[in-house]
């Protein structure tokens, strides 16, 4: 006897509605010791209309039913940012989860190409969630630790299932690893030294709490340029940038985000955050859960992640080849590395952009886990 599968359409400005769509991964994360679910609060702010990504852009969520249970979600998404950037009508797809059963996954991207169909798109790209400027990609490599801060996670089936779908590589993302116990300080040093010496007109200033503010314009512009040419890249709107700074303020550590200027004109920056991922994972999404004795020493400062991630490194094109990022990276590693931290992932990295990854190389990172987005026409 065939296995109905039905889907339910559910509306991303009701509240409840996103409560039910963020569920689904609950269900199916229950016992798995590496998931780490968002904070409600934060999932709601990312999926509700007052996102400023939904300026530019429309989505449509499904879960899947079987049985009166809902055993998997996604979501269709539309940016027209991105279609006026890169020519072309591509819809992405984005949220996906579900149980490990093909009849699943082919209703949910059944319904996303449908859909794409009906906006007139001619191919459909994913995960975004819900845009390469927020976590992306499908986990394929490196199931044997919890992703970090702002990283997918996902079971080892699904790339698979995507598979099934119709679905094959758009491309490869890496996330490299550092040992900070084994990076060597006076290496580190050196490198900062020899750059302040090669270059005294550049300064590298650390970004602080206090700062943020003002420098978060700064950022904006660097962001834009830098990694305005990347597969894929969309430009950040002011309300985006403003939006992920008041996300990530309170992550800020002084000696870990650092600007470079040329005198008024600004150079380059490094964005890194420690691993927030570590202290939310016992709470499984609410704050005033079991969990939180668990996160207690962190929220109180007697403890501090493992991990921090380099979220971002970037300069403007006329200061790259100086060796401006190999400089701010050592800065990065030596702070924080007297912080305490033990380790350092850097993510993510495009499979083709070979000047950092062999930047990454020379400070003995190693890739440790690969993302996969994936495309199928229309």
């Amino acid at each position: 006897m065939a296995v109905t599968i039905a889907l339910v359409p559910l509306d991303h400005a009701r509240a409840r509605d996103r409560g039910r769509f963020l569920r689904v991964a609950h269900h199916l994360y229950a016992r798995d010791p590496h998931w780490v679910a968002p904070l409600d609060s934060e999932a709601h702010r990312v999926l509700a209309p007052v996102n400023p990504f939904f300026q530019h852009a429309r989505m449509q969520l499904w879960v899947a039913v079987r049985d009166g249970r809902d055993v998997g979600r996604i979501a269709a998404i539309l940016d027209d940012t991105h279609n006026a950037v890169h020519g072309g009508r591509t819809a992405h797809f984005g949220f996906l989860e579900s149980i490990d059963e093909a009849a699943v996954t082919g209703a949910l991207f059944d319904a996303v190409v449908a859909w794409s169909r009906a906006a007139g798109c001619d191919r459909v790209v994913g995960p975004m969630n819900p845009s390469i400027n927020d976590e992306c990609g499908l986990l394929i490599a490196g199931f044997d630790s919890p992703p970090v801060l702002m990283m997918t996670y996902n079971p080892s089936y699904l790339p698979a299932l995507v598979e099934a779908a119709g679905f094959v590589k758009a491309k490869d993302l890496f996330a490299y690893y550092v040992d900070l116990t084994k990076a060597p300080l006076e290496r580190l040093e050196r490198i900062a030294a020899d750059f302040r010496r090669r270059h005294p007109q550049i300064t590298v200033r650390p970004i602080t709490k206090a700062t943020v503010a003002t420098d978060v314009p700064k950022l904006k512009q660097i962001y834009n340029e830098a990694w305005g040419k990347n597969w894929g890249a969309v430009p950040l709107t002011d309300g985006e940038i403003t939006l992920l700074a008041e996300r990530l303020l309170a992550l800020v550590v002084e000696g870990l985000v650092w600007l470079a200027e040329e005198g008024h004109e600004v150079a380059g920056f490094l964005l890194a955050m420690p691993d927030a991922n570590e202290i939310i994972q016992p709470l499984r999404g609410r704050l005033l859960s079991p969990g939180l004795w668990r996160a207690l020493p962190y929220l109180v400062g007697w403890r501090q992640p493992r991990l921090f991630r380099v979220i971002a490194l970037g300069t403007r094109r006329e200061f790259r080849g100086r060796g401006l990022e190999a400089m701010m990276f050592a800065e990065t590693l030596r702070k924080a590395r007297q912080m305490g931290f033990n380790g350092c992932e850097g993510s993510w990295i495009l499979e083709d952009n070979l000047p950092v990854r062999r930047l990454l190389a020379a400070f003995s990172a190693e890739p440790y886990k690969t993302y996969r987005v994936y495309e199928r026409p229309v």
